[in-house]
């Protein structure tokens, strides 16, 4: 898979495990492993990125004796998940037109 569609998958993929609410880089490993494999060494990029444009908000929590950093998703992190899913029906209709011309 083209490296640039992979990772603005994985961006999505991330936003919308924060659509039920805030959430933690180890939960959040979790709650999408099974549809997409992630590292956390993976993953903490994509978090600084998303909230250096604005489509997460964080905050710090003390649990355990330890400070966590807890995710949120903006509306604008709202309207990148939207964005993606009407490009996703333009890449669709494309793999459907070489798929069949394969035929």
């Amino acid at each position: 898979m083209d490296a640039q569609l992979r990772r603005g998958m994985l961006d999505v993929c991330v936003l919308r495990s924060l659509t039920g609410g805030e959430s933690y880089g180890y939960a959040i490993i979790k709650d999408i492993s099974p549809y997409v494999t992630i590292s956390e060494s993976t993953l903490y990029p994509i978090l600084k990125r998303l909230e250096g444009a604005g489509c997460l908000t964080v905050r710090s929590a003390e649990h355990n004796g330890r400070l966590r950093k807890y995710y949120g998703i903006t509306e604008k992190g709202r309207e990148r998940i939207s964005d993606f899913l009407t490009e996703w029906e333009d890449i669709m209709r494309a793999y459907t037109f070489v798929k069949e011309g394969l035929k």
